[in-house]
């Protein structure tokens, strides 16, 4: 499924390229099969290592203006996340949510189909939605499993104090 994905977004970049008299470059091709290998969330770092790994090392400018026109073309969606600035391959996943601890920053995927649901049927005036993102914040399980653990023992070293 994963490379007939692929396969959609080479072709709808190659359109693009042909219908605006851009070049067909190799490296506008090798930064878009990169990015939909990746798993999920990337930065722009991650992405030029990986392209040096796969022996296609390109220029940052390269990478750049590559990046804002995956961008335009809904290639690619940008998230600033509590870390900084990722990005996603986002040719069918253009609807998800994310929950984002503001303790440790860990950012999970949500399939939250009622929020889905809402923002497909809601009535934009002189809008028209090509997708979404959603940021929930709160604290992961694990973050307040440690601070709970911090607290019962600030609290048993307060009692013995006492």
């Amino acid at each position: 499924m994963k490379e007939s994905i692929r396969e959609k977004a080479r072709l709808k970049l190659t359109n693009y390229l042909e219908g605006s008299d851009h070049r067909k470059t190799p490296e506008r091709f090798a930064i878009l099969d990169a990015i939909y290998s990746l798993p999920k969330h990337f930065t722009l770092e991650e992405l030029s290592e990986d392209l040096v790994k796969k022996h296609f090392p390109v220029s940052r400018a390269t990478l750049y203006s590559s990046i804002r026109m995956f961008l335009e073309l809904r290639l690619v969606v940008r998230h600033n996340f509590l870390t900084g600035t990722k990005y996603e391959a986002c040719l069918q996943n253009e609807e998800h949510c994310h929950q984002i601890c503001t303790v440790c920053s860990k950012v999970t995927e949500l399939q939250l189909p009622e929020v889905v649901d809402a923002v497909n049927q809601a009535h934009y005036h002189r809008f028209k939605k090509d997708g979404f993102s959603l940021y929930i914040y709160g604290i992961c399980s694990s973050c307040q499993a440690k601070i709970t653990k911090r607290k019962r023992k600030e609290e048993r070293e307060k009692n013995k104090k006492t």
